[in-house]
């Protein structure tokens, strides 16, 4: 029976998922145990049916019942424990149902109490009730997105020898120097005897101003000094106020450095491969996720995963030459005139994947001061190597570059950044001391995850989203 083999190789009961995908011969009928919550019911005068889903997968399971062994309190949001047989359904809509017999209601739902009801909820309803919205058929199915692409991106990195790592949330510096940052300080609710004297110890914990990260990019690269190849998925926290559909608060970043690399179009050709081998992951949860979507923009996803196919590649300077000439002879013009030394505007980044190329595109070798000090200076003397990833209807998905690896120039950069060099002596440090040339990345996950779902705005890309203002768990 499937329990049994199931019972060989876990201690857990088998999913829906699992017994909807490993079901024996048709026409075999299998005792099955299945808890989960209730979706729907529809109760007739000889039979009732009911939906059961446990979460791991978007169909879910149809149950039929009789009805003298149907609970009065079986409504929709329960949870249920139920025993009975799987068989072929001869209903349409499914292939297989669940006859039960025996039901056992373990948590009512009040069904005129409940918030999550079958019809269409407004996104602000959820984003107030951020506790509950997992529990609609379309939050469920980006969160098990995001499961499968974490896991297709594991096994890439693992395939190509890269070790996972975990680096502070808490640190000493801001990456970029871009200033927006989280302060972190300790919290006492009254005298103690924890408390130094000290004025300046109370204050400041670790004896010296403490932030939450924007990226683990600098301790990435201390680690990969010695691991060669590392990588790691963690939170980033950025006090920014901006109020897009593209900006967190708290957002996962997943970021990659690798040593003894030599030009910046081999770190685009990796970003370019590992995303092509996580895009085919969506499939599985199209049918919700793109239901009501946008056919144009499914197929601009469906196109940039096609193998043998490479992403186009322009410099910036060529990229404000395009924006240039399509602003001048077009009757509807950008918002912000595209200059070279000045940063691309969403709607430049946008025109340029989406009506330009028709896909991603990287934008490479930015001018010096539209980047971070740590980006490795080319031999023209005004840009770096670097590049932006763009991709249709988000714009930036990925940002990286070569490091600066040599000592005098790197001093240099920070200098002119007005940086503080004590700040940033241990990055120095790295380049004392077998310096090579290295590089890497760093991906928004929510921002790949809206990408690939076509869900528009990434506060619907997270479990519970924090924004300026807002942060309601």
């Amino acid at each position: 029976m499937l329990l049994r083999r199931f019972a060989s190789t876990s201690t857990l009961p088998p999913t829906i998922r699992q017994l909807l995908s490993s079901l024996e011969p048709p026409g075999q009928v299998t005792k099955a145990q299945l808890s989960g919550w209730i979706k729907s019911v529809r109760r007739q005068k000889n039979v009732t049916f009911a939906v059961i889903n446990d979460g791991s997968c978007a169909s879910g399971l149809q149950v039929v019942l009789k009805p003298d062994a149907t609970p009065h309190n079986l409504t929709n949001g329960a949870s249920v424990r139920i025993w009975g047989k799987l068989v072929q359904s001869l209903g349409r809509g499914q292939s297989y149902e669940l006859h039960a017999e025996e039901v056992n209601v373990l948590g009512e739902c009040n069904p005129e109490a409940y918030p999550i009801q079958k019809q269409a909820l407004p996104v602000e309803f959820l984003r107030d009730n951020a506790h509950l919205r997992a529990r609609t058929d379309v939050n469920a199915a980006m969160l098990r997105l995001r499961g499968s692409v974490l896991r297709a991106l594991h096994s890439y990195y693992e395939a190509q020898d890269f070790h996972y790592v975990h680096t502070p949330i808490l640190t000493s510096n801001d990456c970029e120097g871009g200033g927006e940052t989280f302060r972190v300080s300790p919290t006492y609710s009254g005298p103690s005897s924890r408390q130094s004297t000290d004025s300046s110890a109370q204050t400041e914990f670790f004896s010296q101003p403490a932030y939450l990260t924007v990226s683990s990019q600098l301790h990435l690269e201390a680690l990969a000094a010695s691991l060669s190849r590392v990588y790691t998925l963690s939170p980033c926290f950025r006090a920014e106020r901006s109020q897009t559909n593209r900006h967190l608060a708290e957002f996962w970043m997943l970021e990659v450095e690798w040593a003894f690399i030599n030009h910046v179009g081999d770190v685009c050709h990796v970003v370019e491969e590992s995303l092509k081998s996580v895009l085919p992951q969506c499939r599985s949860e199209n049918a919700l996720l793109w239901k009501d979507g946008d056919e144009a923009k499914l197929k601009l996803l469906e196109d940039a995963s096609r193998p043998g196919v490479p992403w186009t590649r322009i410099s910036y300077t060529d990229a404000i030459k395009e924006l240039r000439k399509y602003h001048a002879s077009s009757p509807v013009v950008f918002e912000f005139e595209p200059t070279w030394g000045r940063a691309l505007q969403s709607e430049h980044e946008r025109w340029l994947s989406e009506k330009l190329v028709g896909g991603p595109v990287f934008v490479t070798d930015y001018p010096t001061s539209l980047k971070p000090f740590y980006m490795r200076a080319n031999d023209d003397g005004q840009t770096v190597a670097c590049f932006d990833l763009l991709v249709p209807f988000i714009g930036e998905l990925v940002g990286g570059s070569l490091r600066e690896e040599r000592f005098s120039h790197l001093v240099d950069a920070i200098q002119r950044h007005g940086l503080k060099e004590e700040e940033y002596g241990w990055y120095v440090d790295l380049r004392k001391y077998g310096s090579a040339p290295h590089g890497g990345y760093g991906l928004g996950f929510e921002r790949l995850i809206s990408w690939m779902s076509g869900i528009e705005n990434v506060r619907e890309c997270i479990a519970m989203p924090r924004w300026a203002k807002r942060m309601l768990l």
